[in-house]
Order: C-alpha cells, then structure tokens, then sequence
C-alpha cells in the first residue's frame, strides 16, 4: 500500500529562498524599525543593541519583516541584519556546561538579558559563547534557536 500523506514543504522566502522563519542577528548597533518595506513608511522605534537575536518572518525586495524576542518588530534593511547566530538569556543564570550533559562540569555562567553566540544545536542542547566564556545549554532557557533545530 502506498503512502498518500501530503508532504508539507516548510515555507520558503521569497527573495532568498531560505527558510521562513528563521533566526540572523542585528550586523548594526543601531537600526529603524518600520511599519513598511520601504524608506517612505514611518519608523515605529530603533533598535539599540548590536548582535540582537531577531526572527526574520517575511522578505520583500531589500527589506526583512522581523520581531524580537516580545514579538515586537517590523521591517527593517537588510544590510542592517548578520546571519551569525545569537540567542538572548531569559533566565537569572544560564549554566555552560562542558559538554551536553547536565552533569558536566559548568564552565561559567550567563546572567539574564546577556546575548551569546550561538555556534551548534543538537535535539537538546546548543552551543554559546559569551565574553570569552563557551559551553553547552539546555534549550529552553534562551531566545534565538527554534526547540528542535539543530545545525553546526
């Protein structure tokens, strides 16, 4: 008996092709925000804070519609965006473990609000660095990867 179940295609962008959504970083220390793909629309606010994680949601010409970790966001230059990874710490302490494995030694600890680096995620875990500190993360505790992503 054959397999008749649809396969789903995950969506794709429309300039790049790459896969929607998906994770880049802010390249400047500073960027508009706007209510539009263009220069004409207004700037709704500015993001202030250089590697940010940002989720990129949609693309038009030169322009990236994206949110940040509150779901706040708008479209922005693409010039303005990295595709180095970076992920946000939502926790009071996030522990970076040797290896992925929660009984490994801990090789620092990041505060919350620090953004990291993000360099390899397994089904689990990730790798971050952060003021010259690396190791290993449970996902879950930090904004920038998707739960089951997984990538070197």
């Amino acid at each position: 008996m054959l397999n008749t179940a649809p396969v789903v295609a995950a969506e794709r962008g429309s300039v790049t092709n790459l896969p929607l959504p998906r994770f880049v970083s802010m390249k400047a220390s500073e960027g508009n925000v706007r209510r539009g793909p263009s220069l004409s629309h207004r700037i709704d606010w500015v993001y202030k804070r250089r590697d940010m994680p940002l989720q990129i949601t949609a693309e038009h010409g030169h322009w990236r519609r994206v949110q940040d970790r509150d779901g706040a966001g708008g479209w922005v230059h693409y010039s303005l965006l990295s595709g180095v990874r970076t992920a946000i710490v939502e926790v009071e302490l996030l522990n970076l473990h040797a290896r992925p494995d929660p009984s490994s030694q801990v090789n620092a600890q990041l505060s919350l609000g620090v953004v990291a680096e993000v360099h390899e995620c397994q089904i689990d875990w990730c790798e971050l660095s952060a003021g010259g500190y690396s190791g290993w993360a449970r996902k879950g505790a930090y904004w920038g990867v998707q739960p089951q992503e997984v990538f070197e």
